[in-house]
């Protein structure tokens, strides 16, 4: 009769030696679920000296705390090691035991302290299962994003004179190997943190960008719409901005030839697996189709649309504004946009499983006309006709070859072209009728769309101006953080890559907000603010306790304007507090008495 198998033995340690190392591992088996077939794989949780001392290396360090526990070490083993790591230390501030340190430590305070403040801080720590290695390295390489300089072939130099939240070097294979130990399961977690902390139909713009590469490794590296006006292959990064809070809640790559209209079902998608509830999405008219919109309402999302004006319901709406002079009539006028609108109700329903039919809730159209807008529109339309036009002429006189059916089409938008399709010869050309009176019928009116959310067309706008806050995370994203190019060559290291670029943008997105809203007039930009902080240090020498130098000058409002208390022994000599008689003041000053 066979033995049971020790349900234990995936979790008992021992010795591996290979080419003369001595390795804690352990062989968990699997089994292949294509031919049944048992196999043991080998995981080194760290090495083990003569002594029988164990050193914990990066499995051991980045593995949960769960994960910890279950291991089984031999008798009489040394994990003496294991105590030192972060996530065992009894709190309060830590004793230096290595060399002399003075590192610049003031910027890198200040998100920390943002960290703890969004909570990302906490949420990563939960996503990892309470590791603390592993949340460190991670605030570390995300802080590199805003206070280094370079790629993260430069971070170790720059640990060198940066007081780091992660204390162990990070050399790239590190790096490396930890941005591949992030799964999409880490990221799903995360996300469903983020959500949990969102208020009742909080605001979030939805929009994405391209981000271009160099190599051709990865999966959704393809040729698409390069915002950035490069010849290079690109990724697509989509985000879900919150307008309320002001910071990213949700980002996914999709390939870079995929067009924003086709990402949305995915995007819902992920949104609900991640618990967003009673959210309201703003999206611009890239994600504007027929489909989108029974996938909004079937899921009974509440959303504000952007919409073309080109569309067959929008037209007929226009249309029947007839000719006028100043402004259609009909139109309300808000005094403080400078606009005119009118809303319409929408009916719409979808057909489901077995003959339901679903209606749309409160499906309402807002036009809008803008009497500045349309002249410009008319001045911008009369200027391509005249354009187009001189450079047809030319082409004729010189007879030069067109280009290919595409290019002409379109840089000659406005004209219909006759030519020898052999030899490309311009024979002759007239403008575009009804193309140039559709241009001018809409000339002025722009529109959007909102499901099942009360608004009147002038707070529907309100909200969907907001969403142009977007951009500017965007161009801090290329921009600040270096972050404008695919930096990685493996799936999963991007999606490590990607976790990391997410925590920094929550980051930068807090700092911003406030220098915006409380430092406008002392600081222009977020590296002005952290250019500020950097030079506080972090001071440590062996077997005394590390000390933080003042914090003085703009140093001091910067803390205010947050709200962050400043480190004990750090701050101005004298500040107004309360005296013993209840007056505020400052302390009185010891005297010095000279003796005879």
């Amino acid at each position: 009769m066979p033995r049971k198998p020790d349900p234990e033995a995936q979790y008992r340690i021992s010795v591996h030696i290979d080419k003369g190392y001595r390795y804690a591992s352990t062989q968990p088996a699997q089994v292949d679920p294509e031919t049944g077939r048992r196999t043991y794989r080998r995981i080194h949780w760290g090495t083990v000296d003569e002594n029988n001392r164990f050193i914990p290396g990066k499995a051991y360090i980045f593995a949960s705390l769960e994960e910890r526990s279950k291991l089984i070490f031999p008798e009489g083993w040394d994990l003496s090691e294991t105590e030192k790591l972060s996530g065992k230390r009894k709190p309060g501030r830590p004793v230096v035991e290595s060399q002399d340190e003075n590192r610049l430590y003031g910027d890198i305070w200040l998100l920390e302290k943002i960290a703890e403040a969004t909570g990302i801080r906490k949420d990563i720590l939960k996503t990892f299962g309470g590791n603390r290695e592993m949340t460190d390295a991670v605030m570390t390489l995300a802080v590199y994003l805003l206070c280094g300089k370079g790629t993260y072939n430069q971070l170790s130099s720059w640990r060198r004179i940066a007081k780091a939240p992660y204390s162990k070097p990070l050399t790239s294979p590190y790096i490396t190997k930890l941005t591949q130990m992030i799964t999409e399961q880490n990221r799903i977690d995360l996300l469903k943190l983020r959500a949990a902390r969102l208020k009742s139909h909080e605001l979030c713009a939805v929009d994405s960008t391209s981000r271009s590469a160099w190599g051709d490794s990865l999966a959704d590296i393809h040729y698409g719409r390069n915002k950035d006006h490069l010849s290079l292959p690109q990724t697509l990064e989509v985000v879900v901005y919150t307008l309320d809070g002001h910071m990213p809640v949700y980002y996914r790559t999709f390939a870079g030839n995929t067009p924003d209209s086709r990402s949305l079902e995915t995007i819902l998608h992920d949104l609900d697996a991640a618990g967003f509830k009673d959210v309201v999405l703003i999206t611009d008219r890239g994600y504007e189709s027929i489909r989108n919109l029974e996938l909004y309402i079937d899921k009974g999302q509440p959303m504000i649309m952007g919409t073309k004006v080109g569309q067959k319901h929008v037209q007929e709406q226009i249309e029947a504004f007839g000719t006028f002079d100043h402004h259609p009539e009909g139109m309300e006028i808000d005094t403080e946009g400078r606009i005119y609108y009118k809303q319409f109700d929408l009916e719409y329903q979808i057909e489901g499983r077995r003959d339901n039919v679903k209606k749309a809730d409160r499906l309402k159209l807002n036009l809008y006309f803008d009497p500045v807008r349309r002249s410009s529109d008319l001045l911008d339309l009369d200027v391509a006709i005249t354009t187009q036009r001189k450079a047809l002429n030319s082409i004729m006189a010189d007879r030069t070859p067109l280009d290919d059916d595409a290019t002409i089409k379109r840089a000659y938008c406005y004209y219909k072209l006759k030519y020898n399709e052999t030899t490309r010869i311009l024979e002759g050309f007239e403008l575009n009728e009804k193309k140039v009176a559709k241009k001018k019928r809409e000339a002025g009116f722009f529109a959007n769309t909102t499901l099942k959310i009360k608004a009147d067309p002038v707070l529907a706008q309100h909200h969907y101006k907001l969403r142009d806050e977007q951009e500017k995370y965007f161009n801090m994203m290329k921009g600040i953080m270096g972050a404008d190019r695919q930096r990685n060559w493996s799936e999963s290291g991007k999606t490590g890559r990607l976790f990391i670029l997410f925590v920094a943008q929550i980051l930068g997105c807090y700092l911003g907000n406030v220098r915006k809203s409380k430092l406008n007039d002392k600081f222009s930009s977020i590296p002005d603010v952290l250019g500020e902080m950097r030079p506080i240090r972090y001071i440590e020498h062996p077997n005394t306790n590390a000390f933080i130098t003042p914090f003085v000058g703009q140093q001091v409002d910067i803390c205010e304007a947050f709200g962050f208390d400043i480190p004990e022994g750090c701050a101005p000599e004298y500040v107004v507090r309360k005296t013993n008689k209840g007056k505020p003041g400052r302390p009185r000053k010891n005297k010095l008495v000279v003796k005879e």
